[in-house]
């Protein structure tokens, strides 16, 4: 059976408390289900958190990172795909996830869910900021979810991964 894939995507050093509290969950949340994890793989904000809750979780940890080498890695990260491609690097953790799971908004994020939704990849937005949570469900209807909490969006991503 193939391993799903989870991409947890958001804000690196613009991080707030929040999506990181909530990043870290959803990494340990994503583990407890025998999912393995996406992110940028860099080490700071949401992705340095949920690869550290997946890790703490006995999770596996993939990372997508934009440079051509690991500097700047998450320690939690067990998997480096090194790519030299910035921000181009996107495409290939939106394409590379079964779901997304954006925790908070930022350029970066904002980039990596419209090449979601245009790939036809679902997204569940876990925000605060109800403006960008109107502006990608009215582009796309049927592709974004947003989530209260980290155990909504793992119960979407269950829904999305049974049909």
């Amino acid at each position: 059976m193939k391993k799903r894939i989870i991409g947890v995507m958001g804000p690196g050093e613009l991080g707030t408390d929040t999506d990181i509290k909530n990043a870290y969950e959803l990494g340990k949340l994503i583990a407890q289900e025998g999912w393995i994890l996406l992110t940028g793989g860099r080490n700071v904000g949401v992705m340095d958190a949920a690869s550290k809750g997946a890790k703490e979780f006995g999770g596996l940890t993939i990372g997508i990172l934009p440079n051509n080498n690991t500097k700047n890695i998450s320690e939690f990260i067990d998997i480096a795909i090194v790519t030299d491609l910035g921000n181009a690097r996107n495409n290939i953790n939106v394409l590379s996830s079964d779901v997304i799971i954006a925790c908070g908004m930022g350029l970066g994020t904002a980039s990596e869910i419209a090449l979601a939704l245009k790939n036809n990849t679902p997204v569940i937005l876990l925000s605060e900021h109800s403006e960008s949570q109107q502006f990608f469900k009215q582009l796309s209807p049927n592709l974004v979810t947003v989530a209260v909490n980290t155990q909504t969006a793992i119960n979407y991503v269950k829904r999305i991964l049974m049909e």
